[in-house]
């Protein structure tokens, strides 16, 4: 099957029972990376100021041979701006900024003591806050050629859409009809067009079965991501994970609404072995009431540490390798291991110079959906947030004060608010989610 690849093909203070404040701790079970999804471009965006680095994994199922990758850029780009990336590094940013599962096992109720949890997570996260060659007559010009690891590489520009269609089919290009109309807008933009194949003799000497990732550098004042081209024969909605990495904060879409994933909710225990059905569910059900023409914040952190904590935070290398240009010269001070329960946040490294602040966006989209590329900004927000669910083991001692009797009168209602909670989130039978609860309860 051949198909075409746009750059997102690839791309408290508490006694007895008061109403519960979780923080940001617990024992970390699972997590919704991209794995879930069949369909699930991603691409790294390292960027301050003006200067970008734009990593592009290519999720590409098919013979090699049939390969193009078509984006859109907005100068000329030379060999030393283009290189092939690591393939580990996005795996890792996504398990790292993937919404989580954590659980709690309840304490026993008839425990005399006064139990001090941390203050809510929102708090916390605030108070943490940081050589031109002619074309023939199609109005198709070469600007630069040569080629990177296994992709050869070349750099157009064109003067009309129907014309780099012709002349992309005409060089062995595999393009699907239609794709004029998705290039148009941006030969009028003055852009030009990175268009990569795969070189089958140095794909061979890779050893890989796998095309790896494609890495670009480049300056522009257009802080965006052209989506357009990847919609061209999408059969269903695609879905694009965008790991933005900046020294400043929050990274925002500028021209959709953008909106926080519902998160810190407590769910029933046996979503534990169900986690995976249980996000896209939640994910579906949160895209749909909203409209559709959404992006979500998935995750927002200062990348040097985390709490819970689903992998280790990325290394200065790998985010070397992830683009992130600003800490050239910078030292690692990794604070010393120390033995630490697993409900507990990770201690951070510690950067001699500068910061990296990680945004997770996850869009869903369409060619009706979405019309436009997106547009970001960077921002000085540096609030913390996570999707982040929870489930909640009972006390399974027995009881042998009032206290404890009351504990016990009142799962019920906590089981049943699960219950309710569950079905809102996923859009799941109610009737269906008290059977599996009774099931693992017995």
């Amino acid at each position: 099957m051949k198909i075409w690849l746009s750059i997102v093909c690839s791309f408290i203070l508490f006694f007895a029972f008061p109403p519960t404040v979780w923080a940001f701790c617990g024992f970390y079970v699972a997590k919704a990376d991209a794995s879930l999804y069949n369909q699930a471009s991603q691409v790294i965006i390292a960027r301050d100021g003006n200067r970008t680095i734009l990593t592009m994994s290519n999720d590409y199922q098919g013979d090699v041979k049939d390969f193009a990758l078509v984006v859109p850029v907005p100068t000329v780009l030379q060999k030393e701006q283009v290189k092939v990336g690591n393939k580990t590094i996005m795996d890792k940013l996504d398990a790292f900024s993937a919404p989580r599962l954590v659980e709690y096992f309840d304490e026993d109720p008839c425990m005399p003591e006064v139990y001090l949890r941390p203050a809510p997570a929102t708090a916390q996260a605030e108070s943490t806050s940081r050589n031109r060659v002619p074309a023939g007559g199609l109005g198709v010009t070469i600007e630069s050629r040569f080629s990177v690891g296994e992709y050869d590489i070349l750099i157009l520009s064109a003067k009309e859409s129907d014309g780099l269609e012709i002349w992309l089919t005409q060089n062995g290009y595999q393009i699907p009809p239609g794709a004029s109309q998705l290039l148009q807008p941006y030969i009028r933009q003055n852009m030009k067009f990175f268009v990569a194949k795969v070189n089958l003799k140095e794909f061979a000497n890779t050893g890989s079965q796998f095309l790896r990732p494609l890495m670009i550098a480049y300056n522009s004042p257009r802080f965006m991501l052209p989506i357009r081209l990847g919609m061209v024969n999408a059969q269903t909605e695609q879905d694009l994970l965008i790991y933005i990495l900046s020294p400043k904060g929050q990274a925002e879409v500028t021209n959709y609404r953008m909106v926080k994933l519902p998160t810190d909710n407590e769910i029933p225990t046996f979503v534990k072995q169900e986690f995976g059905d249980f996000y896209k569910s939640l994910f579906a059900t949160a895209h749909r009431r909203a409209g559709r023409r959404v992006a979500f914040l998935e995750y927002a952190w200062d990348i040097s540490s985390c709490d819970p904590c689903s992998t280790e935070p990325p290394t200065y290398e790998e985010l070397k390798e992830a683009g992130v240009f600003w800490l050239d010269g910078a030292i690692e001070r990794p604070v010393p291991p120390l033995p630490r329960p697993s409900d507990r946040p990770m201690m951070p490294r510690v950067f001699a110079k500068g910061n990296v602040f990680i945004t997770r966006i996850h869009v869903r989209y369409t060619r009706d959906t979405f019309p436009e590329d997106l547009a970001f900004k960077e921002t000085p927000n540096q609030n913390f947030f996570q999707g982040r669910y929870v489930i909640r083991h009972p006390f399974k001692g027995k009881i042998t004060c009032t206290a404890g009797r009351k504990y016990v009168q009142s799962l019920p209602r906590r089981f049943e608010q699960e219950a309710q909670t569950l079905a809102r989130l996923t859009n799941w039978d109610i009737q269906e989610i008290r059977r599996k609860m009774a099931i693992a309860a017995k």
